[in-house]
């Protein structure tokens, strides 16, 4: 079997952390402290449970279509194939925010992740990072759309510019049930082919949107 490396493509989640500007940061505390949980167990044995109140869009996380569209797949309906060992390649975008559908004309996206790198994460948990963002057009998402791309993700605050309220990027991918993945890094790491990616959130009615722990995996 042929070596395998696996690249870790997310954020740590902490206590206090913003990840966009108006949402609020997370708070992670004992729900049971180790100190605490000494009056329930033997002499000697100890645990400790953890509690956190957040908002679903911390960290990096992945979009499903139920988060743009009312009567969309969410969270518990997505397959797994759809989340895990997807075939995947990773596009360098150039100077400027805004990333068109140039990038990815001519490239094979049928049925893989496709992950745009635009160094933006180097800005994370920074006052730069939530101003002056990269982000893909309208006419990117729909080549991606036409393309067959199966999931889309990024290394920066939005997929979308977010002045334009319409948010096109978002309404097109997800409207064609392509997956979102915000908040991305590390795609340095990565190849620009050849390698799996996985980004699973936990199963959960009525959500659109959650964390997850995205990571490549290269072989060989």
């Amino acid at each position: 079997m042929p070596p395998q490396k696996l690249i870790d493509l997310s954020h740590t989640i902490e206590d206090g952390l913003i990840t966009y500007k108006g949402l609020p940061a997370p708070v992670i505390c004992d729900f049971l402290s180790r100190e605490d949980s000494h009056k329930h167990y033997a002499e000697g044995t100890e645990f400790q449970i953890g509690r956190i109140d957040m908002v679903a869009n911390t960290g990096t996380y992945l979009d499903s279509p139920f988060h743009r569209y009312r009567h969309g797949k969410d969270l518990s309906e997505l397959s797994l194939e759809s989340v895990a060992q997807l075939d995947a390649i990773v596009v360098r975008s150039g100077v400027g925010r805004s990333i068109d559908a140039s990038y990815f004309k001519g490239q094979d996206v049928r049925g893989k992740a496709v992950l745009v790198r635009t160094g933006w994460d180097v800005h994370w948990k920074t006052d730069e990072y939530f101003e002056g963002h990269p982000f893909l057009t309208a006419d990117a998402a729909q080549c991606l759309v036409d393309a067959g791309a199966a999931l889309v993700g990024i290394d920066s605050l939005n997929i979308d510019d977010t002045a334009d309220l319409s948010r096109p990027v978002h309404t097109i991918l997800l409207g064609a049930e392509v997956l979102i993945v915000e908040h991305m890094c590390n795609l340095d790491a990565l190849p620009s082919s050849g390698f799996k990616f996985y980004a699973v959130p936990v199963k959960v009615k009525g959500f659109g949107t959650f964390p997850v722990r995205a990571f490549g995996l290269i072989s060989g």
